[in-house]
């Protein structure tokens, strides 16, 4: 079992360049609704289901290829398209470009990245049990924290989620927080066949809950079964509120990452 004090420095530079290798570059579709196609200037994964995602994923942009490679996207520019930029992507104006054609810009976040071996034990706080999701209540269960955590609807989400329990359900972790038989957190773990990283997603957790350390007991089990599965590297894309947490159990901010995504459509 690992401590609290048992963290060894990760090679920041040998991360990122796997994280933009496997996770971008070279990405496999992420299930079976999605294609991924590659251009000489950048890889896109596009799907026609409603609960897949489409979007841009991995560019090799410059000052003179840059605003032709957004243009040739322009067919893709429609509700559920998102180009994921990442702070160290070129040239270093492409947000200002991104918005110039009309994409709107999300959130930052920090990309996180830690080795699973690395990341210690956390129990979670008395009267709190962690239990792993194998079934469609789980998942309805987990979305509906998430719904409450967020104040979004995650129908979508949990369509997908759904969809990968039935096709390949080895590829999913899902994970929740119950203090009796209240589901007061939850948060999943994507997995990325023929890669050294997993995703760690979700975590929210209900307002009256919240600072009792659920947050990092989520983490340490889902490191411990990625680890488990053979998995090097955790992935988070972090907002604010849980990057700091983050870091002080072994996590490293590699880069940053932004969503620029199509507008809806206007009314008619």
């Amino acid at each position: 079992m690992l401590n609290a004090g048992s963290t060894v420095a990760m090679d920041t530079s040998s991360a990122l360049s796997a994280f933009d290798r496997q996770l971008r570059r070279d990405v496999p579709p992420g299930d079976s609704a999605t294609r991924v196609e590659r251009t000489a200037r950048l890889v896109r994964h596009v799907s026609d289901q409603a609960h897949s995602w489409t979007g841009v994923v991995w560019t090799d942009l410059d000052d003179d290829t840059a605003d032709a490679a957004i243009a040739a996207e322009a067919p893709f520019f429609r509700g559920g398209y998102e180009w994921k930029y990442y702070t160290h992507d070129l040239p270093v104006d492409l947000p200002h470009r991104l918005r110039a054609a009309g994409l709107h810009q999300g959130e930052l976040e920090a990309v996180m990245v830690a080795e699973a071996a690395e990341v210690p034990d956390f129990a979670p706080p008395a009267g709190v049990e962690l239990v792993d999701v194998t079934d469609e209540e789980g998942i309805i269960a987990a979305t509906d924290v998430h719904d409450v955590v967020f104040g979004q609807d995650h129908h979508v989400l949990r369509e997908r989620l759904l969809a990968v329990l039935a096709e390949a359900p080895e590829t999913l972790d899902v994970v929740l927080a119950v203090a009796g038989d209240t589901p007061v957190s939850a948060a999943r773990t994507d997995y990325y066949p023929g890669t050294e990283f997993a995703g760690l997603w979700g975590g929210g957790t209900l307002e009256a809950w919240r600072g009792k350390g659920i947050y990092k007991a989520l983490v340490s089990h889902r490191a411990r079964r990625a680890q488990a599965r053979g998995v090097r590297y955790l992935q988070v894309d972090a907002l604010p509120t849980s990057e700091p947490i983050l870091s002080r159990i072994g996590f490293t901010r590699l880069t940053s990452t932004r969503p620029f995504t199509a507008p809806p459509p206007r009314n008619s």
